[in-house]
């Protein structure tokens, strides 16, 4: 068996300043951005770096500042939603450039069970990240108790869970859902249910609220079907429950695009006809409400900026900025089409 290539030494500051002639403190100033030094010294040093290949070892660097330099994404989903709901990976992007143009690394931590929940605990309590982003937060959930108990700089997409005092970013679910369920009874029709996603978090039962909100003395308990998650067969779940205890309904509102889809789908195999039969809205406007047939008419939310607003909460708290603590509200508008 062929013994393993021994690893190439790493380049160090000294090496640097051997071949650029220069003294090592000269070569440290200029790599620290210090700006007393002379044009010549800095064009020598220059050349030495790329002679030599040197590269800065930011983990020794941030051991001192005690910084990591990363940002975790915690996202409270199962695996499965990551393929299919888009507004999650416009979350993740729009951090994620934030992130990447202030110099930090995105940590992408998924919380799916009691187990995940465990290990992403200790791997906060470890002080492995300088801030948190946080998504799809639960009520009493434990990681959110730790990253108060911390200190650690956050910043919540969607308000927090229990009415903490922490930082988000979010839109006004329940004023969206209201405008919606509004604009769906204008349109003439009467009997009008609900599928309701998430009710453990914020963003699911601000949108039921808004429902009600929108239908007044009008609202039938019965005509709500609540489902656990904003997924395509949570959609379809909601929807034969509705038929079930209301056949002639001719409304429905989806507490999220994907929801709607599978709405649409047993609406289209118990032949009811969308919109002629049942009008049918979703919420988010995700590539879900654009390729449905028809498309659906539903609130468009910014999500890449909820990301990348998200992320400049947590590097104002790193910075040690003051920071609008009463939480950041994005505007929503509805988009309208052939679904109703």
């Amino acid at each position: 068996m062929a013994p393993l290539p021994s690893r190439k030494k790493r380049a160090t500051i000294l090496d640097v300043a051997t071949v650029a002639g220069i003294s090592r403190g000269t070569v440290s100033r200029v790599l620290n951005g210090e700006r007393y030094v002379s044009a010549e010294a800095r064009e020598a040093i220059d050349k030495a770096i790329k002679a030599v290949g040197y590269v800065p070892n930011t983990a020794a660097r941030n051991l001192v500042r005690q910084r990591s330099q990363a940002v975790g994404l915690l996202i409270h989903e199962p695996h499965s939603l990551f393929l299919e709901d888009p507004n999650l990976g416009s979350i993740i992007l729009g951090a994620n450039t934030v992130l990447s143009q202030a110099g930090y690394q995105m940590v992408c931590l998924i919380i799916d069970s009691e187990r995940d929940e465990t290990r992403v605990g200790q791997y906060l309590n470890g002080g492995s990240i300088d801030g948190a982003i946080v998504v799809s937060a639960r009520e009493n959930d434990h990681i959110t108790e730790i990253i108060e108990n911390l200190g650690l700089p956050s910043a919540f997409v969607g308000p927090p869970p229990n009415h903490r005092p922490l930082p988000f970013v979010s839109i006004n679910n329940r004023q969206a859902a209201a405008e919606i369920t509004a604009k769906l009874m204008a349109s003439g029709r009467t009997q009008i249910g609900m599928i309701a996603s998430a009710l453990d978090r914020a963003s699911g039962a601000d949108r039921l609220e808004g429902f009600k909100d929108a239908l007044g003395s009008s609202y039938r308990p019965e005509l709500v079907a609540k489902v656990d998650r904003f997924s395509f067969d949570a959609g379809t779940a909601g929807m034969r429950e509705l038929l079930a205890a209301c056949p002639t309904i001719d409304g429905v509102f989806a507490s999220s695009d994907a929801v709607a889809a599978g709405a649409l789908s047993i609406l289209q195999q118990t032949g009811h006809r969308v919109p002629d039969d049942v009008a049918l809205i979703g919420f988010d406007d995700s590539s879900w409400a654009k390729r449905t047939n028809p498309p659906l008419s539903t609130v468009h939310q910014p999500a890449s900026e909820l990301g990348s607003c998200a992320a400049e909460l947590v590097l104002a708290q790193i910075k040690g900025r003051e920071i609008n603590r009463d939480g950041v509200y994005l505007e929503t508008s509805i988009v309208w089409r052939e679904s109703v």
